[in-house]
């Protein structure tokens, strides 16, 4: 991976955005961001680029938002103190009770050489820190077996594979160690992959067994000197929503997506509960095993996740270019339930529509909902993508819409 994830803060004047796509070559320097893709034939678009502007509430310099389609936008470095965290209640270097109860297992290096410590003290600490890494490939490649490449992003490669002791199929997700935006503390004081450690909570808050929860399960994971490597569950036989819906030549019925709907909003919830934030969800992320006559929904991609407390707001916009909710053009600040419940009206857009769903486009009156559905239905995903937060529906509300009852 040689490509740079981009870094984003953007002022209201993105609002001029919704009345037009700025797309222009991307400078000699500029890597695309990918989507990491559940689909390997896939093939993405374009990069797009909006406009350098100044953000109102910082003192930092230009910057800039580019991708594809499905656009996800990364920093280059780690902004410890407000880059994926609340503005106004943590910051990225968050104690995390899970992750020490668990264990910090897979370790490259001996205490105090994490990849955040000073190293370089002398040759004999680098050769042991290379033995380290070296074992634990070693250890890696014993126990799994890695096939064909199953998507690339701009912060990771995933590959299908399976376990050599039962042969049970598994998803091993490379993330270069400069492609993680965040991370978070243990009570020991070692950093780890806010993806992993969230992973660990959700695990641990469930005590459930692999395959019986809504988030794919955390397998394995190994912490290299250049990378992290997650081994993940791969459900057998299924394919991600926007697959599934391009396999039924076109929308879902209502029927279909309402069954879809109603587990995703319950995953939701959960994920609410554990005090998680996803801030990408999208068809792209979840998986439909399709092993049964009720398709089944799983989330995948705790990449761009957070850990979020009641009050919880951010200025710094982690997901989606083209799924943005209102308020951060507006107001350059997002909350966790109000851009979840936009996510899931975006989900049920797409699922209903053959036009993919744009923020700007919405607003603009420019892609509206299809008068050829069902009112109650209209109406939920009005409620859903409505401007002003404050009036959008809650999860629990859309728990309880007629169109779902």
């Amino acid at each position: 991976m040689k490509k740079d994830c981009a870094k984003t803060l953007v002022s209201p004047a993105l609002r001029r955005v919704r009345e037009r796509n700025v797309r222009t070559p991307a400078t000699p320097h500029d890597g695309p961001t990918r989507t990491i893709k559940r689909k390997a034939k896939k093939t993405l678009k374009k990069t797009i680029r909006v406009p350098k502007t100044d953000h109102p509430n910082t003192s930092r310099g230009d910057v800039d938002v580019r991708g594809v389609k499905r656009t996800r936008l990364d920093l280059v470095q780690h902004d410890m103190e407000t880059a994926s965290c609340s503005a106004d209640t943590e910051s990225c270097n968050t104690s995390v009770d899970v992750v020490s109860k668990r264990g910090v297992k897979r370790k490259a290096v001996a205490a105090g050489e994490g990849p955040c410590s000073k190293r370089g003290k002398s040759d004999l600490k680098e050769a042991k820190a290379d033995l380290s890494v070296a074992a634990l490939t070693e250890r890696f490649k014993a126990k799994y077996m890695e096939q064909d490449q199953l998507g690339q992003g701009g912060c990771g490669s995933v590959f299908a594979g399976y376990r050599r002791a039962d042969n049970l199929p598994v998803a091993i997700k490379h993330v270069p160690k400069d492609k993680i935006l965040c991370k978070v503390v243990d009570q020991n004081g070692k950093q780890l992959s806010v993806e992993v450690a969230i992973m660990l909570k959700l695990a641990a808050g469930t005590g459930a067994s692999v395959g019986m929860t809504a988030p794919v399960a955390l397998l394995d994971w190994y912490d290299l000197d250049q990378e992290l490597i997650l081994v993940l569950e791969r459900p057998v036989p299924s394919k991600d929503l926007l697959s599934y819906i391009e396999d039924n030549g076109g929308p879902l019925p209502e029927e279909q997506a309402k069954i879809i709907l109603t587990q995703l909003i319950e995953a939701a919830m959960d994920l609410e509960n554990h005090c998680v934030f996803h801030r990408d969800i999208k068809v792209e992320n979840i998986l439909i095993e399709t092993g049964s006559d009720v398709p089944r929904l799983r989330l995948i991609d705790f990449g761009l996740s957070c850990f979020a407390r009641k009050g919880s707001f951010y200025r710094i916009f982690y997901g989606t270019a083209s799924h943005i909710p209102p308020e951060w053009y507006s107001h350059c600040m997002y909350r966790p339930s109000p851009t979840t419940v936009w996510q899931l009206g975006v989900v049920l857009f797409e699922m209903l529509h053959r036009d993919p769903f744009e923020t700007t486009k919405f607003l603009g009156n420019k892609l509206r909902i299809s008068k050829k559905l069902s009112k109650n239905c209209q109406d939920l995903l009005r409620m859903s993508l409505t401007e002003t937060p404050q009036q959008r529906l809650t999860l629990e509300q859309l728990q309880l819409h007629p169109w779902l009852r």
